[in-house]
């Protein structure tokens, strides 16, 4: 059985689009599925369009998303180099063979010689999708393409041809837009007399606007590249995992959310949908926020890190655990515990909880008895601080929700917290605790 091998052959042209994320990983799931390689090969013969560093870029964007090529660049392989501005002699030689043998003309222009590819002008090409079947396009409406500029560099049409032949390509995952170019390869495949490989063209990933209109991903439907969603403080592995359900559906199984080894033991080309999907952020909110919550508070803390820096450590891995059952997105955090670093205006309507009958004055004579207890707390810890909170409530004889109202409220000055009161008094410490109750309750009682 010939060997699966799948490339990922993207341009240097900017940031790994959610689109061209999703081909890699498809790629990549499909060849480890099979036991076959994947290939990272860079396709940078457009250099007005080259953006410098890209290609680390890329290369960071599959290390971050465990996308792990057997070769490329930097990873060796028996088909180097798997940067196309390196194989230009190669390109070369292929041009030339379909001169001599008739299937391309030289073609004088003002800086040069080009090669063009000459089409038949009769007949029609047929080609065998996975997704959708066979597709016939007439010969007619196929115009004789570029294969080699006048300045020796491939086109795209050309050199990917060369490349995935030479390369032993099996199985070719890309967009739905490039139906329309790929009866020009399968033309070339035909000249040169090479096997054909297998196609398989997804549809394209959609957004949905306020209005509810669907279009193409793009930049107004929000963070549309994977740096973008690192940068939002979603967890890589949350993004490889909600990109891979974008269009494919494990068979006979409702799970949803998978590590990259259940990613390559449940994906089959056969759970492919050719549908559009549509890039739901709701959804990808809900996939990390089930990573987050699955998480230990040390490894929470340690990917929050920057977010929790004013916190020694062990306020720092409690605090984790209060938020990592909250947040969806790690840029959540900073608004979540504004309160704990610097306390927001007072508001004494803030006060007034009608369902647990407290009201401002109300609120002043529970501070007041409760700044007493905590002012002689020496061991101002979780244990000690709850009980002290529990000792009073049962000796007043008060609701529970009648006592924490007006103590949240004068800690925070905001309705909801990650947590109850004592785990703001341990995390604000003795001394900012008191100051807050007491300032309070002096504006309190004014």
């Amino acid at each position: 059985m010939k060997r699966i091998r799948t490339r990922f052959a993207p341009s240097p042209t900017g940031y790994m689009h959610i689109g061209n994320l999703r081909t890699a990983l498809y790629a990549y799931l499909f060849a480890k599925s099979q036991g076959g390689d994947f290939i990272l090969r860079i396709e940078d013969t457009d250099r007005a369009r080259y953006v410098a560093d890209a290609v680390e870029f890329i290369e960071r964007t599959l290390a971050a998303a465990k996308i792990i090529p057997d070769e490329g660049p930097h990873h060796g392989g028996a088909f180097a180099p798997y940067v196309q501005s390196e194989r230009m002699d190669i390109y070369k030689k292929y041009a030339e063979q379909l001169v001599e043998s008739g299937h391309a003309y030289y073609e004088e222009t003002e800086q040069g010689r080009a090669i063009r590819q000459k089409m038949p002008t009769v007949g029609e090409t047929t080609f065998y999708d996975v997704l959708h079947g066979n597709i016939t396009i007439a010969n007619s409406e196929l115009e004789d393409q570029i294969l080699l500029k006048s300045d020796g560099m491939p086109t795209y049409n050309f050199a990917n041809v060369i490349d995935d032949h030479l390369m032993e390509v099996s199985h070719i995952i890309r967009g739905t837009e490039f139906i329309t170019s790929t009866p020009k390869h399968v033309l070339l495949y035909e000249f040169f007399g090479w096997e054909l490989p297998t196609f398989i063209h997804l549809a394209p990933v959609m957004g949905k606007a306020e209005d509810g209109t669907i279009s193409k991903l793009s930049k107004r439907h929000g963070a549309t590249s994977f740096n973008d969603l690192i940068e939002a403080g979603y967890l890589p592995e949350a993004i490889t995992n909600y990109v891979a359900l974008l269009g494919w559906s494990p068979k006979n199984s409702c799970q949803e959310i998978f590590s990259m080894e259940e990613l390559i033991n449940n994906f089959s080309l056969d759970g492919l949908s050719k549908s559009p999907a549509v890039f739901d952020y709701a959804k990808l909110d809900w996939m990390s926020g089930e990573y987050f919550k699955a998480m230990t508070d040390n490894a929470f803390a340690e990917v929050a890190d920057k977010y929790l820096a004013d916190f020694d450590e062990p306020r720092k891995v409690f605090l984790a655990s209060l938020l990592k059952t909250r947040v969806v997105k790690l840029s959540d955090i900073p608004a979540m515990i504004a309160f704990l670093k610097t306390l927001p205006p007072f508001d004494v309507e803030l006060f007034t909880n009608k369902r647990n009958k407290v009201m401002p004055q109300k609120s002043a004579e529970i501070l007041a008895p409760v700044i007493k207890i905590l002012e002689k707390v020496d061991d101002w810890s979780l244990e000690v601080l709850n009980d002290k909170i529990a000792a009073f409530v049962e000796e007043s004889g008060l609701k529970v929700g009648s006592v924490m109202w007006p103590l949240r409220i004068a800690l925070s000055m905001q309705k909801v917290t990650p947590g109850g009161v004592t785990e703001i008094l341990y995390l604000l410490g003795k001394e900012t605790s008191l100051a807050r109750l007491n300032a309070a309750l002096e504006k309190l009682t004014a």
